[in-house]
C-alpha cells in the first residue's frame, strides 16, 4: 500500500509541470494575434499613404524628365512638375474616394441584410447585449473615404515635392537631371524600405522593387519623349 500510494503521490508530482507547461503554452497562443491585428489595422491607411506617395513621386518626376529630354528651360520644367503634382493629387483623392466610399457601400448593406436576419429570429438578453457591442465594433471599423481620400492626396503631394525641389534652384541642365534623379532614387529607396518597415514585409526586396519601377518609368519617358522631339514632331 505505502509503495502504491508513493507511486501514485509521485506520479501526481510528475503530472503538474505538465499542467503548467500546457497552461503557459495556452496563455503565450492567446497573445499572439493581438499583434497580427494591430498590423491588419493598418493596412488601409498604410495602402494608400505608400502607394500615393510613390506615384506622386515617380510621375511627377518622370513628367519633368519628359520634358527636361527636349527642352532644357528650368521654368517649363518646374511648370510641368507643378501641374503634374496638382493633376496627381486631385486625381488620386478622387480615386481613392470613389473606390473606398463603394467598398463602404457593400459593408454598410452586409450590416443591414445582418441586422434583419437577427431582428427575424428569436433571441434572450445576453444574445442581444453581445450583437449590440458587435454591431458597434463593425460600425467603427466600417472604412473612412474621407479619410482615405486625404491621405492619399497628402501623401502623392509628398512625394511629388521631392523633384520639384530638387530641380527648382540648379540652372545647370544637367546637373539638374542628375539631382533630381538621384533625389528621387534616395526617395524611391526610403518609401520602399519605410513601407516593408510597417508592413512587415522583406525591407531590401521591396526597396529594390520599387527603386527599379521609378528608374524604369524615368528612363521610358526620357527616352519616348527624346525620341518623339527628335524626329521634328
Amino acid at each position: 500500500m505505502e509503495t502504491t500510494n508513493g507511486t501514485s503521490i509521485n506520479n501526481h508530482k510528475f503530472t503538474i509541470p505538465a499542467v503548467n507547461d500546457v497552461e503557459q503554452q495556452q496563455a503565450s497562443m492567446e497573445l499572439e494575434p493581438t499583434d497580427d491585428f494591430n498590423y491588419s489595422k493598418r493596412s488601409q491607411w498604410l495602402r494608400a499613404a505608400v502607394l500615393g506617395a510613390n506615384d506622386g513621386l515617380v510621375s511627377t518626376a518622370a513628367l519633368m524628365m519628359g520634358v527636361g529630354a527636349v527642352k532644357q528651360d528650368i521654368k517649363a520644367m518646374i511648370l510641368t512638375g507643378f501641374a503634374g503634382l496638382v493633376a496627381g493629387a486631385c486625381s488620386m483623392a478622387i480615386g481613392e474616394f470613389v473606390s473606398v466610399y463603394s467598398q463602404l457601400d457593400i459593408e454598410v448593406a452586409q450590416l443591414k441584410r445582418d441586422k434583419l436576419r437577427d431582428e427575424n429570429r428569436e433571441t434572450t438578453d445576453e444574445e442581444e447585449e453581445e450583437e449590440e457591442k458587435g454591431s458597434k465594433g463593425e460600425k467603427e471599423s466600417l472604412p473612412n473615404p474621407l479619410q482615405a481620400s486625404a491621405a492619399s492626396a497628402l501623401s502623392f503631394s509628398v512625394g511629388a515635392m521631392v523633384p520639384l525641389l530638387a530641380a527648382s534652384f540648379i540652372k545647370e541642365y544637367k546637373v539638374r537631371l542628375g539631382v533630381v534623379v538621384g533625389a528621387v532614387s534616395l526617395a524611391l529607396a526610403v518609401f520602399g524600405w519605410l513601407g516593408a518597415v510597417l508592413g512587415r514585409a522583406p525591407r531590401v526586396r521591396s526597396a529594390v522593387r520599387v527603386l527599379v519601377g521609378g528608374w524604369l518609368a524615368m528612363a521610358i519617358t526620357f527616352g519616348l519623349t527624346k525620341l518623339i522631339g527628335s524626329s521634328g514632331l
